[in-house]
């Protein structure tokens, strides 16, 4: 905020009381909306935008509860008529778009989100954050409002990456992540999986240039392709990234749906395979065999052996003792197909094979989305009659009805 001499604050003092006796009070808030504007006095220039705002629509520029008399109980939006509510609503988010970019500019990040959160658009906030050189003095704040706050979780996660490093890293998209949406997820992975690739490859390439200096013109992406110039190289227990962050981030990689960033934890997946066996760390079922079973799903997800991949999951949800592991065979398996395009198959293996009363751990696609994937209503319709689920009847039955 700029520091104002007495001299320009009685200035400003007179142009207002001028305007307002010879223009009117409109004209009066608009001159101070600007000056709040030049000078960059953001929680001002919202005080001052919201009475131009009451005022252009015929309200009292401040609003003083009891004021007109009467009921003091109420809220004064209860009294007003409904469209000049949604408009004063409308121009008041507008200020808070103006204000809260304005205060992000300027680095007060805490202040300016005040203001952002109240529109509800995390691309908008995103925009206005750009300009931000991250430092260790605003870092906190920043991975704060990027990933906890959910503004914009891939870039969060790459900032981290940078300057907290994997580790870090890992263990805040341990604790945060599992929290948000599918999207958010996929963006924070793919930064993971495209750092730790890039890490991985560049200590890879260099090892085997120092084992092998007749390698030359070698010009390929794949971690693959590096291994069979030296195969059998980890063997003996040699690795070239630090092992549980190779299974962390393969682990979390089973969110992806882009093939680009799929192929990249596919090679993960192979590097990881082909680890001495003192690295080959178990997982949660039902990838305990972690980079075989994890390779499996990622060539399925590409198009690759899926038929394969399908009968190894299958067995794996027939098999696992549902009072040991849950439900969580059974949905990866319908989550799998789901992905893979076969939604409708989805759907009746998890009527089938889901345990009545047992609570699903959110992995699949529920009933109504595979139901509304496939286009095929009743076989849920049938299935929810048949439990008295009545809501879930309905659901079926009213989505059956939306013209898509």
């Amino acid at each position: 905020m700029q520091n104002l001499t007495e001299s320009q604050h009685n200035d400003t003092f007179t142009m207002l009381l001028k305007l307002s006796q010879e223009r009117g009070a409109e004209e009066a808030a608009r001159a101070l909306v600007e000056t709040m504007r030049s000078e960059e006095r953001y929680p001002e220039l919202f005080e001052a935008r919201k009475m131009l705002h009451r005022i252009e629509l015929g309200l009292p520029p401040v609003h003083v509860p009891g004021l007109q008399g009467g009921d003091n109980e109420r809220s004064e939006s209860s009294k007003l008529d409904p469209q000049v509510q949604d408009e004063l609503d409308k121009r008041l988010l507008d200020a808070c778009r103006e204000v809260g970019s304005g205060l992000m500019r300027s680095g007060r990040l805490q202040e300016g989100w005040m203001y952002l959160r109240a529109v509800g658009d995390d691309a908008f906030a995103a925009q206005a954050m750009e300009g931000i050189e991250p430092t260790q003095e605003n870092l906190d704040l920043l991975l704060n409002l990027y990933v906890h706050e959910g503004i914009d979780v891939g870039r969060g996660t790459d900032l981290s990456l940078r300057m907290r490093g994997t580790c870090n890293t890992i263990t805040m998209l341990d604790s945060v992540v599992a929290m948000r949406g599918r999207a958010d997820q996929q963006a924070a992975v793919g930064a993971l999986v495209r750092h730790v690739h890039q890490e991985l490859l560049a200590n890879l390439v260099a090892d085997v240039r120092r084992r092998k200096p007749e390698v030359h013109g070698l010009d390929t992406g794949r971690i693959v392709d590096w291994l069979g110039i030296m195969p059998g190289l980890l063997r003996d227990g040699t690795y070239h990234l630090d092992t549980t962050h190779l299974a962390s981030t393969v682990r979390f990689a089973r969110v992806l749906d882009n093939s680009d960033t799929l192929r990249l934890a596919a090679d993960l997946a192979e590097y990881g395979r082909q680890l001495h066996a003192q690295y080959q760390y178990s997982s949660e079922e039902p990838f305990a065999d972690l980079y075989p079973m994890s390779l499996a799903w990622f060539r399925a997800l590409l198009g690759e052996n899926v038929e394969a991949a399908l009968r190894l999951f299958r067995q794996k949800a027939e098999s696992l003792d549902s009072q040991e592991h849950g439900t969580i065979g059974i949905e990866t398996y319908a989550d799998l197909l789901a992905r893979v395009g076969r939604a409708s198959e989805a759907s009746k293996f998890l009527m089938r094979a889901m345990p009545e009363g047992m609570r699903p751990f959110g992995i699949a696609p529920s009933l109504i989305e595979l139901a509304s994937i496939s286009g095929e209503f009743q076989p849920m319709m049938d299935h929810a009659k048949e439990r008295g689920d009545v809501l879930g009847y309905a659901a079926a039955l009213l989505q059956s009805r939306v013209k898509t």
